[in-house]
């Protein structure tokens, strides 16, 4: 082989392997970039739900009073931001309670629910 034609050998198979390098580290920072979305998003999630949960708690649970419309509203609109599906369920549930001892059952199931929420 021609040293010419070896040279040229050679750079294209370090071409090659610098590629497959470059390559490689994209990937890993591909995944390693999935899974810091994954616990931003997750982090987010906690935060809005310990962000409703100290809300329910200071307006519906130390509250002396009816809870009026626009505390319902803000209630509402928080619950749903968190955007859990199995929280929205629970909520729904405890808003829709026909008897005292029902809703009182619904909130230990919605405190208990959102507690185990945050943990995950």
């Amino acid at each position: 082989m021609k040293p010419k034609t070896f040279l040229i050998v050679a750079v294209i198979l370090l071409l090659l392997a610098g590629n497959v390098f470059s390559a490689m580290q994209y990937i890993a920072v591909q995944r390693e970039l999935r899974d810091v979305q994954a616990s931003l998003t997750a982090q987010r999630i906690n935060e809005r739900t310990l962000a409703f949960t100290q809300l329910f708690i200071e307006k519906v649970l130390k509250s002396e009073t009816e809870i009026d419309f626009d505390t319902r509203l803000l209630l509402e609109n928080s619950v749903r931001t968190i955007g859990d599906e199995e929280i929205l369920v629970q909520w729904k549930k405890f808003t829709e309670s026909q008897t005292e001892e029902e809703a009182q059952a619904e909130v230990k199931n919605l405190l208990s629910l959102l507690v185990s929420k945050v943990d995950q």
